[in-house]
């Protein structure tokens, strides 16, 4: 469904763009525009209206800086940013986030088997995040296949149910990776609301074959961004929610230590950052990444094949 949802939005994008650049063709004439082919007028103009998207694109991303930063928390030492570092943190997220909902969620990944005799470690399931799929995963895939580790790359649906929702189809994931590779556990990584799933699939299920659980951004202790997000997951990620509370109650410290919790100080959709740090987790905290960004950052990508190697069965 977010596939077909990504299509009409981009459609919509090209729409506006055409719109724009025709507007703009009938308001600014200039003089050396006569001196233009018709084709390269036309491409002139088409590209004035891709530079208005990708400027509205780029302020959004802004704004949810702007926002994350009103309602963050205090940058630990050692993180400080400079004008140089902030650049390349605004940079490299809104690439990341123009690459993922332009490109990757056109491609979801599905299920991706290693032969038996040559799959290396412990198979993966791949869980995304709000208003995914399984194409955000595309970088973290090329990894895992170059390591030989079979991995699946589930679609929640319906994309604004309430994550308890979505535990049967993590469920009926696990075994079947379980049933593909001839694995008796299974690691789950999982982006943002996904770490959230993979805690409410334990909740369910205490006894699940899960060797370990490493979350991407997952807002733990929730974000004041979802109160600006539709659906009943969004509600269930607000600040305080009765649903956060009533998961972190639920659960066993036991639980915890399977979970290695990765996240950016500077993360520009969960705020305050450090609701990403989860109590009796592994905590392994970054600067300078956005959100997005922490699928495929190389400095994150490599932290996660090394929590996926260490993991061991129980």
């Amino acid at each position: 469904m977010i596939k077909r949802l990504l299509i009409l939005l981009l459609v919509l994008q090209a729409a506006c763009m055409g719109l724009l650049a025709t507007g703009l063709y009938y308001w600014w004439r200039p003089a050396w525009e006569a001196r233009l082919s018709a084709p390269a007028t036309a491409l002139f103009y088409l590209a004035g209206g891709l530079l208005a998207v990708l400027l509205v694109r780029l302020l959004i991303s802004a704004n949810n800086f702007y926002l994350s930063w009103r309602a963050g928390s205090a940058t630990p030492p050692g993180h400080a940013l400079n004008l140089l570092s902030a650049a390349n943190l605004f940079w490299h997220e809104f690439h990341a986030s123009m690459l993922t909902s332009s490109y990757y969620m056109l491609r979801p990944i599905g299920l991706q088997l290693q032969p038996r005799d040559q799959q290396q470690g412990l198979p993966v399931l791949l869980i995304h995040g709000y208003a995914c799929n399984s194409g955000y995963w595309i970088p973290m895939s090329k990894l895992l296949k170059q390591a030989r580790i079979s991995h699946y790359g589930i679609d929640l649906e319906p994309p604004g149910a309430s994550i308890d929702d979505f535990v049967p189809q993590v469920r009926a994931a696990v075994e079947r990776l379980q049933r593909e590779t001839g694995s008796a556990q299974v690691i789950i990584l999982a982006h943002s609301m996904g770490g959230l799933v993979a805690r409410a699939y334990l909740r369910r299920h205490p006894d699940a074959p899960i060797a370990r659980v490493v979350t991407l951004g997952t807002p733990h202790h929730g974000t004041a961004l979802a109160s600006f997000g539709p659906g009943s997951n969004a509600a269930q990620m607000r600040r305080a929610s009765a649903w956060l509370d009533a998961l972190a109650a639920s659960e066993a410290n036991t639980q915890r230590k399977l979970f290695s919790s990765i996240y950016s100080v500077h993360d520009n959709i969960i705020a305050p950052q450090d609701s990403s740090a989860l109590p009796g987790a592994r905590n392994l905290v970054f600067g300078a990444i956005g959100h997005v960004a922490l699928g495929r950052h190389p400095r994150i990508l490599r932290c996660v094949l090394q929590e996926i190697s260490a993991a061991t069965p129980t």
